[in-house]
């Protein structure tokens, strides 16, 4: 069966770092005259040459924002059931080896956490765990599953991958979404910073997006952690093959990209290479210009003051006010939380700071018990 981990292995790490060097201002202009992005293209936009491009790739950006998603900012939250771990990762606070207080929530404390979320508006949770398989597994998936989905309109995880069987027993039971970051595309330097654990299995994360499409999942989330390896620019460009081969194999899914810089926590190591945010702003506008139709998100792990400048340009679904410990709606416990949010403001701030710049907060924007027009044919 084919996956992208064909398409991965046409690719050489350095081969794609070298082109992506060459490029020149000249490549860049052809690059902002394109109607459809070439590969060649998105090299060009991810490069240092189009540094000084900022301005017009922004204003190009923002416009095919504005044209797909109208003034409309869709926000979300994550929910951490639990912080437990059984792998070894050297950029993560739940890694296996921190010796942190542990924390998986019983159905008494996730009602309390959803309540507390739904009393700030939220309609769309993102539930994240730690990757422990036997303890935080589908067992207690579908334990819990069915009363967190009665509560929102649309239910995300970001957990330990699964198989395309088990993503589809979650479809059944009112899953919508999976976000599956591959933390870098070049393979040593995914060796190097997973140590133990199912996670040291390379491709079979990389193959989890696959399986997602196979399952029927209706968005797919991908990304990097930017600064892991030592080229943000060639794990961006990766993230774009990867999008574009999903995009080819499973169009009846929709897909949404994140930007998550490493961020302090507990025993992390340092970024091997440090994106600044006007590099951040770069990759952003060159994921909209490549695919105008595809959510880009931008968490609490970046300034209140980035955030606002950032997301009216090509953003269209942010978090707000995340906490990133298991029970921290209800009762905050700093220790447990896996890094270190940047933006801290509450919900309604976050929202406000959007509806002064002309922009719409959505809450709530679809309802899967509703279907989709694919899915009602």
């Amino acid at each position: 069966m084919t996956t992208f981990t064909d398409r991965w292995r046409q690719l050489n790490w350095d081969d794609i770092a070298l082109r992506i060097n060459s490029k020149t201002q000249a490549d860049v202009e052809r690059a902002l005259q394109a109607r459809h992005l070439s590969r060649d293209d998105m090299m060009a936009l991810l490069s240092p040459a189009a540094s000084t491009f900022l301005e017009p790739m922004a204003q190009r950006a923002q416009r095919l924002t504005r044209q797909r998603f109208g003034n409309t900012v869709s926000f979300y939250v994550p929910l951490y059931l639990s912080n437990l771990c059984a792998n070894d990762c050297t950029y993560c606070g739940f890694s296996m080896s921190n010796r942190i207080k542990r924390k998986t929530l019983d159905e008494s404390e996730i009602a309390r956490e959803c309540a507390a979320i739904r009393e700030m508006g939220f309609e769309h949770l993102l539930l994240v765990t730690g990757e422990h398989q036997s303890k935080v597994g589908m067992d207690y998936f579908r334990q819990h599953f069915p009363a967190i989905r009665r509560q929102f309109a649309s239910l995300q995880m970001e957990v330990q991958p699964l198989s395309q069987e088990e993503y589809a027993e979650l479809k059944t039971l009112g899953l919508d979404g999976v976000m599956v970051y591959q933390e870098t595309y070049h393979e040593a330097t995914y060796a190097r910073h997973h140590l133990k654990g199912k996670k040291q299995d390379f491709f079979f994360r990389l193959e989890t997006p696959d399986r997602l499409g196979r399952a029927g999942i209706d968005k797919i989330g991908l990304g990097a952690l930017i600064g892991l390896s030592d080229s943000w620019r060639v794990d961006c460009y990766m993230v774009a093959e990867h999008l574009l081969w999903l995009q080819q194999h499973y169009w009846q899914s929709r897909y949404s990209i994140s930007f998550p810089r490493l961020r302090p926590c507990t025993g992390g190591v340092e970024p091997a290479s440090v994106m600044d945010e006007r590099q951040l702003v770069q990759a952003i506008c060159a994921f909209r210009l490549l695919a105008p139709e595809v959510e880009l998100s931008l968490s609490t792990r970046e300034s209140p003051e980035f955030r606002d400048r950032v997301i009216p340009l090509a953003i269209n679904n942010v978090s707000a006010f995340s906490k990133t410990q298991p029970g921290g709606y209800a009762d905050d416990h700093p220790e447990l939380e896996q890094f270190a949010p940047h933006d801290g403001r509450r919900p309604e701030a976050v929202a406000a700071a959007l509806t002064a710049q002309g922009l719409q907060p959505v809450w709530k924007d679809w309802d899967s018990w509703l279907g989709r027009a694919s899915q009602m044919r």
